[in-house]
């Protein structure tokens, strides 16, 4: 009698648009068990739109919750990053300014040797970085920074928010920031440069600096000697 009246309270519950997680929820036995009982049961169009709905909602609810995990699990393997690197000594950010420049200056070559130093890119906390290298670790003159914008045309009509961005991004007043390039290359509309967290880059020249360039190339050849590279 039992057997009866869960297998009623099933095939009831199912011609009422219940999941099988949610019978099971009601009548405790195997899924095969409701399987079988369920088999013959027929659900009318807006009964099985109701099913569909439940199961789109349980697949969000399920990536949701993958997703707040991933974050959790991200957040949680960079802070312990973060706390392998601990505080940098002078001799430290030296270097790693130098790696730095090394990955994204301007090199002299044998057919430029007055290159200046020049170094660019659209990393806000890069060029934050690298403009505190400058004047913390290389003690160079703060008006002998210049400070130039590189935006695609398409950008144009946000050239005061770009250049606002910037002059927070790197602590300098706007008037600094009023050279500007426009690049008049067609945009890919897949690139993400498209979308509103686009702010072009910017390049950071230091005038009369050819001296200094030839430095930090004996710099990292240093570098490479002392790793063993060569």
């Amino acid at each position: 009698m039992v057997r009866y009246d869960q297998k009623k309270k099933a095939i009831d519950l199912r011609k009422s648009g219940h999941s099988y997680r949610e019978i099971l929820e009601q009548v405790p036995v195997a899924k095969s068990t409701l399987s079988l009982w369920l088999r013959s049961v027929h659900l009318s169009v807006s009964k099985k739109q109701v099913l569909t709905q439940k199961k789109l909602n349980a697949a969000r609810r399920g990536a949701e919750s993958r997703r707040r995990q991933r974050i959790s699990s991200t957040e949680e393997l960079k802070r312990i990053a973060r706390d392998q690197v601990g505080a940098l000594s002078v001799r430290e950010k030296w270097l790693v300014g130098v790696a730095l420049y090394w990955a994204e200056g301007s090199k002299q070559r044998s057919s430029s040797l007055s290159a200046s130093v020049i170094f660019n890119n659209s990393d806000p906390l890069m060029m934050k970085f690298y403009k505190d290298w400058l004047l913390e670790v290389i003690r160079v003159d703060p008006l002998a920074l210049k400070f130039e914008i590189y935006l695609h045309e398409t950008h144009r009509h946000r050239l005061d928010e770009v250049r606002h961005y910037w002059a927070k991004i790197l602590s300098e007043p706007i008037n600094r920031l009023e050279t500007v390039y426009f690049k008049k290359n067609i945009i890919k509309t897949s690139r993400k440069s498209t979308e509103n967290g686009y702010y072009g880059l910017v390049r950071i020249r230091l005038r009369a600096s050819s001296g200094l360039n030839r430095t930090i190339s004996g710099w990292i050849e240093g570098i490479v000697q002392n790793c063993g590279v060569v």
